[in-house]
């Protein structure tokens, strides 16, 4: 007797060019927080797997790193490189856009799709940032034209406008299966994975332009002490002035971008977190691919 499936199951992939509103995205449609958000282009560094499970089927999509053409150094290199990579299996893509603005690196990101045989759906996001919604008609017919796509679907993932169709629609488009993740598993990533993350987002939010590119964070111990863990990490930068302007006056800046980020881990993992920051100098780290590989930056 052959064996019959009852729901749907497939991976989705989310790409698009820098700071278009991908990991704010994925974060609405899991409905909570895995991927770190900031208003800076390029804060997504690593893909990261959310998986959503509903009656009807099971849902994993894949937060990628914005599709640039910004520099030619390694970490530039390994941010195209990993969102690349990401496209390779699965079953649906869904390009996000920029409501009303369309620019090289969007036709870029496109261009990289188009060589694909993977159906792509199309989400204009931001759309409450418009003043004059009637402009929107003409831009998504533009759009339209440029691809076959399977939808092209206006949205806003900071407010949840038109979540809800999107996602009826991506389970419409996955093959039938079984679940891959069991129903209580939200992401493929470790815990001393989101805890690094979760202070590089402060780091990202707080510091000016130049900073936050020539940062990173390293968990050195991730313990567990009944409902309480003790987590130490090592944010490294690429010169001492930049250490000097994290720490701040008396240890007064560190001290704060802790606190903030002790918070978040504790709402993230439902537990107390002791917290100790120390920030080290390892020179051009970003521009050299060994150093990249050796603080987890690898394909």
């Amino acid at each position: 007797m052959s064996e019959t499936h009852t729901g749907r199951c497939g991976f989705c992939a989310i790409v698009g060019r820098p700071n278009v509103g991908k990991s704010t995205l994925m974060n609405r449609l899991i409905g909570q927080k895995l991927a770190i958000t900031s208003h800076k282009p390029q804060t997504t560094r690593h893909s990261i797997l959310g998986v959503k499970t509903r009656d009807e089927g099971q849902i994993i999509y894949v937060d990628t790193p914005g599709i640039h053409k910004r520099g030619d150094h390694a970490m530039n290199r390994y941010l195209n490189r990993t969102a690349r990579s990401a496209l390779a299996d699965v079953d649906l893509i869904l390009l996000v856009v920029e409501a009303l603005r369309w620019t090289d690196e969007d036709q870029a990101v496109l261009d990289a799709v188009r060589k694909l045989d993977i159906p792509v759906m199309l989400l204009v996001n931001k759309i409450d940032t418009l003043a004059e919604r009637e402009a929107l008609l003409p831009y998504l017919a533009e759009l339209a034209d440029k691809h076959e796509f399977t939808a092209v679907i206006p949205l806003s993932a900071r407010k949840g406008d038109n979540i809800e169709a999107l996602e009826t629609q991506v389970l419409g488009s996955l093959p039938e299966g079984d679940p891959c993740f069991p129903e209580d598993q939200l992401s493929d990533r470790s815990e001393r994975f989101f805890a690094a993350e979760l202070i590089r987002e402060q780091l990202t939010r707080r510091y000016s332009r130049e900073i936050p590119y020539s940062l990173t964070v390293e968990i050195e111990k991730f313990e567990e002490e009944g409902n309480l863990y003790r987590i130490d990490a090592l944010i490294w930068v690429e010169r001492q002035g930049q250490k000097n302007i994290i720490i701040g006056a008396k240890g007064e800046a560190l001290k704060e971008v802790g606190t903030k980020a002790r918070l978040e881990m504790e709402k993230f993992f439902d537990k107390k977190v002791f917290l100790q920051l120390w920030v080290k100098v390892k020179k051009s780290w970003s521009s050299d691919e060994g150093a990249l590989s050796r603080l987890g930056y690898s394909d």
